[in-house]
């Protein structure tokens, strides 16, 4: 007599799936195709259900699938926001679909941890694929947010920052602002064990690119530290005390926005009529900022989810590996003015 395991394998499905879709367990997420199959398989080889032995198991639910959430960033998450917002979108789109979220860290996992319990692998930040694949799951079930190792081989969803930095400079140019500098950090991605590979972030990429085309680019005017508010504020602090401050700053991200403005404000900088700022992600901290600020809208929250929702695609059969670029959006507020000729 054919087992639950052995079906699921030659039906190519966990265990779990091929339990519900015998069970007739109508909310679970699956093509008629898969269940098709799976019946079939179970007939053909007369798969019999195991009796339950008491009222109390009858009475028992099946366990939703779990989801596996790889995050790097999690031991520092309260000081990023845009990492607990995708979490919270991945959280909240599991709970609409019946999953359940398990989340772990990068540093503390082990290769027994993630196993074939999970229904798939939602990969949070810029972890290498080794670290992945050391798991045993394969590129069908894996999905990365927030960055794309392999396009090819891997589900993914980003966000187009080298594009949000272009408009951002063509509103400050446009408004008449020459100097511009630029406040961030550099990129980690994630080794096997605690090791990790730093790159330039993609927003200043982009800012490079452009202020050398526009042959403005000055390297004193690029400053970089951790994404957190106190470095913001060592950072313009030490802008300031070079003694040729440029007349506007992207910052990578808002926490850092609103350290770099208490800096200005605490040496009398007028912002934004002596110093201007754009930020990024769009938070609550920059709308509610002393000075509220300019800041790109970056849907984090939807990415979580799209991640999501791409590994449910999968788990439907679809075979080629997609790559979703959510949009941004520049909100425009106090902090970079309206034009720099009526300053």
């Amino acid at each position: 007599m054919i087992t639950l395991k052995q079906i699921s394998e030659l039906a190519n499905v966990s265990q779990a799936t091929v339990s519900r879709v015998l069970n007739d367990d109508r909310t679970l997420i699956v093509t008629e195709e898969t269940r098709r199959n799976i019946i079939a398989i179970a007939r053909e080889h007369h798969y019999v259900k195991k009796e339950r032995k008491s009222s109390k198991q009858n009475k028992k639910k099946t366990a939703p699938d779990k989801v596996a959430v790889l995050i790097c960033h999690i031991e520092d998450e309260g000081n990023n926001l845009f990492f607990i917002s995708i979490r919270h979108g991945i959280e909240k789109e599991c709970k609409e679909l019946g999953l359940v979220p398990v989340i772990y860290s990068i540093n503390t996992l082990s290769q027994q941890e993630i196993d074939e319990q999970f229904l798939g692998i939602v990969v949070v930040g810029k972890v290498h694929p080794s670290i992945v694949e050391n798991v045993n799951k394969g590129p069908d079930h894996i999905v990365y947010v927030g960055y794309s190792p392999d396009e090819q081989a891997y589900d993914s969803v980003i966000v187009d920052l080298e594009k949000a930095m272009e408009s951002v400079l063509e509103h400050l140019l446009t408004h008449k602002y020459e100097n511009i500098g630029f406040i961030g950090g550099y990129s980690k991605e994630y080794l096997n064990g605690n090791d990790t590979i730093e790159t330039d972030d993609k927003r200043y990429i982009s800012y490079k690119r452009r202020m050398q085309d526009l042959g403005r680019f000055r390297e004193s005017d690029v400053y970089f530290g951790e994404y957190t508010m106190s470095e913001g504020y060592r950072l313009m602090k030490s802008a300031i005390a070079s003694g040729h401050l440029p007349e506007a700053f992207v910052v990578a991200c808002d926490p850092m926005a609103v350290g770099a403005l208490k800096a200005l404000q605490d040496e009398g900088i007028s912002v934004p009529n002596q110093v201007a700022l754009v930020s990024f992600d769009d938070t609550e901290m920059a709308q509610f900022a002393s000075c509220p600020l300019s800041s790109v809208k970056i849907y984090s929250e939807e990415m979580g989810r799209a991640g999501v929702q791409l590994l449910m695609s999968r788990m439907k059969g679809r075979e080629i590996p997609y790559k979703i670029m959510i949009p941004t959006e520049l909100t425009i507020r106090n902090s970079c003015g309206t034009n720099k000729e009526s300053h």
